[in-house]
């Protein structure tokens, strides 16, 4: 048997153990340098994605915090989560204009400065932090117009040099990107003092670190780089596919899809797939809707275009229908994000292809639908009437039959199930009135 003092000693031993493993972890955790990339617009995605790594980070007691950033700027609302993340961090924070070419403009330029230490790379740039006023129409009396933008520039300068006054940068400077679009290159902004490195590639920007004094919310702190672990964390597969959805042309051709999926379900019934990709696929666009800023007008637009399109499928209009329906949806997407951000803007090379695209999809279809009308002229318009079919889904007073390979709308005063065989007995526009074939 073993003896108590063995058990007590062994009890011992794996307490020391785990404080040995606890000291070494955090040892381990103390040379670290979390990295994270954002390469493109900002908004609530990148917002969030920020936001973990740098709680992981300062969850694993980093060293610092190094984001990689080169973006033309993004939604305000998201940028000021991010520059209220920096500012009240408790690990020091490091913003990196990378790589050479990139920037960080707008949005971008306020996150930047919002950093403990901002680096660049040679033939890099920052500035152009003009707010672009969002949500204001056409129809704005222009004195209220005006009136919003000053409040909305005032409040942007007084934030920025806020952030500068609070980091030690070049206050005028910061001020001049806000109300003049200046923008300058890494050489220029190191001089200026909006900067505080240039460094060529990540590794020597980690070497330079070493050293750096920052000022903490606990106080004073020097970075010590030596010999120091990268991890890069880059988005996780869900938050790369709703920043690719939150993409203003990403968005836009989802909801094309989404329109071409459904109205192909409405006029097919029973095909399934095209009605379950366009659902998804518009479901996705109402997402990205709801956080771009758009233009409501232009929804409205686009919304009417859709109804009228739809109801080229219950009304033979001979294409007119199908004309407004695109003329409407053209004008709404011209209209849709035209009071945003440049880099928030759905581009002319996506919207005239999706129009066109669409309008090609819409004539054949029409014109399809025109040559069984003609076909039926000749056949009489009863012509169905005593064919066979088969339910394709279960007819409850209404659903879909199948007959000689067309999907039809189709109606019973009998309940028929799916897979059943079905008899025409009269025809009521584009719905079949069938009846169950007693089988023999």
């Amino acid at each position: 048997m073993i003896k108590k003092e063995q058990i007590r000693a062994g009890m011992f031993y794996i307490t020391i153990l785990g404080f040995v493993i606890a000291f070494l972890s955090n040892a381990i955790c103390g040379e670290l340098i979390y990295v994270a990339r954002v390469s493109g617009a900002i908004n609530p995605v990148s917002a969030r994605y920020i936001e973990r790594v740098l709680a992981k980070a300062k969850q694993e007691d980093a060293e610092c915090f190094v984001l990689e950033l080169d973006t033309p700027g993004g939604l305000m609302n998201s940028m000021q989560e991010i520059t209220k993340d920096f500012l009240n961090a408790e690990i020091p924070v490091v913003v990196y204009v990378s790589p050479s070419g990139a920037r960080a403009a707008s949005a971008g330029a306020f996150i930047a400065f919002s950093a403990h230490i901002l680096a660049m790379a040679p033939g890099t740039r920052i500035g152009a932090a003009h707010p672009v006023t969002l949500g204001i129409t056409s129809t704005t009396k222009e004195g209220v117009d005006s009136t919003m933008q000053k409040k909305v520039l005032n409040d942007a300068v007084a934030q920025i040099r806020s952030i500068c006054s609070l980091r030690g940068r070049n206050e005028e400077l910061a001020e001049e990107m806000v109300l003049e679009s200046r923008s300058v290159s890494a050489e220029e902004a190191v001089q200026l003092d909006a900067i505080d490195i240039i460094a060529e590639n990540l590794d020597t920007l980690i070497k330079t670190l070493d050293g750096w004094k920052v000022q903490l919310p606990r106080g004073a702190y020097m970075l010590s780089t030596r010999a120091i672990k990268v991890k890069h964390e880059n988005m996780s597969p869900s938050e790369e596919i709703l920043y690719t959805v939150l993409d203003p042309n990403i968005a836009y051709i989802l909801m094309l899809v989404g329109i071409m999926g459904i109205f192909m379900e409405m006029s097919h019934p029973g095909a399934i797939l095209p009605g379950v990709v366009g659902g998804i696929s518009l479901l996705l666009a109402l997402y990205a809707f709801q956080i771009l800023p758009i233009n409501y007008t232009g929804i409205i637009l686009i919304l009417f275009g859709i109804l009228l399109l739809l109801l080229e499928i219950k009304v033979t209009s001979y294409g007119i229908l199908t004309i407004g329906g695109i003329s409407s949806m053209l004008i709404g997407s011209f209209m849709l994000t035209s009071g945003a951000a440049p880099s928030m803007r759905i581009s002319y090379a996506t919207i005239l292809p999706g129009i066109i695209l669409i309008a090609l999809f819409f004539i054949f279809v029409v014109a399809k639908a025109l040559l069984i009308q003609r076909k039926k002229v000749t056949t009489g318009d009863k012509g169905l009437i005593g064919e066979l079919g088969v339910a394709i889904s279960d007819i409850e007073g209404t659903g879909s039959v199948k007959v000689h390979g067309e999907y039809w709308h189709a109606r019973s005063d009998e309940k028929i199930l799916s897979g059943e065989r079905v008899r025409v007995v009269d025809i009521d526009g584009i719905v079949l009135v069938v009846k169950r074939e007693e089988t023999r």
